[in-house]
């Protein structure tokens, strides 16, 4: 199989279903984000295990990217395509619910915002928490144009996720005995 179709040549791409629709449409965005996302979270699954101290959470993002690849699919959902792709299940939103309890429980409490940065890893968790809101708002962005219920359980998901990924920086700042930097106004 080539890996170039020409297809989109145009400007146009496919959707799950059949559908063809712009390369700046609000969904092909959304899951473009998600799958810029992905990327990112490899590189920061990448970082976390050089550390013995961090690479404990490798396989919980292993896990994770497996589930943005649904979450991009369920954005890339057109018509006739509605039945194609399953929602994320209420167990993976859980399951983020979970590992942000185990690493809070590892972290002190804080009541000022924290500032990103004081170790590449950390930064990373940030990169990645800020890319996973552009694609929680691309998604929203989408979901308000098409009217479309497909998206409910991708949005929660990464509503979530961007949670679990602000827990995490905080969580490798404290297993890489790293001074947190608060803001102070």
């Amino acid at each position: 199989m080539k890996i170039y179709t020409k297809t989109g040549d145009a400007g146009t791409t496919s959707l799950i279903g059949g559908e063809r629709v712009a390369k700046y449409d609000l969904r092909v965005e959304a899951y473009g984000t998600v799958d810029e996302l992905t990327a990112f979270m490899a590189l920061l699954a990448d970082a976390l295990a050089e550390d013995e101290r961090t690479e404990v959470f490798v396989e919980e993002l292993a896990r994770i990217e497996s589930q943005l690849m649904t979450v991009a699919a369920l954005f890339a959902v057109g018509k006739g395509g509605e039945d194609k792709v399953a929602p994320i299940a209420e167990e993976r939103i859980t399951d983020l619910e979970m590992a942000i309890d185990r690493m809070q429980a590892e972290i002190p409490a804080i009541t000022k915002f924290t500032i990103p940065g004081g170790h590449r890893t950390v930064a990373l968790c940030h990169v990645c928490r800020t890319v996973c809101r552009r694609a929680e708002r691309a998604g929203l962005r989408a979901a308000a144009e098409t009217s479309a219920d497909i998206y409910g359980s991708a949005l929660r998901y990464l509503n979530r996720l961007s949670d679990y990924l602000y827990t995490l920086g905080r969580a490798v700042t404290e297993r890489l005995k790293i001074e947190e930097r608060l803001w102070i106004p």
